[in-house]
């Protein structure tokens, strides 16, 4: 599945978790997408927990969601400081009202909660999050993936391979086995 033309953002701060960003990074950069890491500030150094820098090519003052066509929002403890960043929780709403690829993994669940994204959709995230997912308004579930319309969830490390295969289906146009929910 060719990518090429695709236009994807992946969202960054202090304490993202290494492998989801990377593996996100790298496997929709290898399937020809154009992927650019933002952060609050263009040109400023995020550390993951473990101290692996990654460095912003945007700020979100210069992230225009209708340049994108996905937004992926790694976890770790990343999306509580992200979501003190007004321009980073519209940046997500303006993504989804655009009806484009959200995907939110582990605790960036966070992110869409505060977005208030969730309400009435299916999704997933790490287990120690879920009632905030569910104060949120959403019904989760506990699943590799999850894929609701545009929003598409995953709950750990382990399930990048599953994560960034519905991401590349949905960035291609291709249908989700089951349009609903994916296991």
């Amino acid at each position: 599945m060719g990518l090429r033309g695709k236009r994807v953002a992946v969202l960054a701060e202090n304490l993202y978790q290494e492998l989801e960003l990377w593996y996100p990074v790298l496997r929709l950069r290898e399937a020809g997408a154009t992927v650019s890491v933002i952060g609050p500030r263009q040109g400023e150094t995020y550390k993951s927990k473990n101290g692996y820098p990654v460095t912003a090519d945007l700020g979100i003052d210069a992230g225009r969601a209708a340049e994108f066509d996905a937004v992926i929002i790694p976890g770790g403890y990343a999306p509580d400081l992200m979501r003190r960043h007004e321009g980073m929780v519209n940046f997500v709403r303006e993504m989804h009202r655009a009806g484009k690829v959200v995907a939110a993994i582990c605790h960036a669940g966070w992110m869409l909660a505060s977005a208030d994204i969730v309400r009435g959709r299916t999704a997933t995230s790490f287990w120690s999050i879920r009632d905030d997912m569910r104060n949120a308004g959403a019904e989760w579930v506990d699943r590799e993936v999850v894929v609701d319309g545009n929003l598409i969830t995953a709950r750990i490390p382990d399930d990048l391979p599953a994560f960034c295969r519905e991401i590349i289906r949905s960035l291609a146009g291709e249908a989700a086995e089951g349009d609903a929910v994916a296991d």
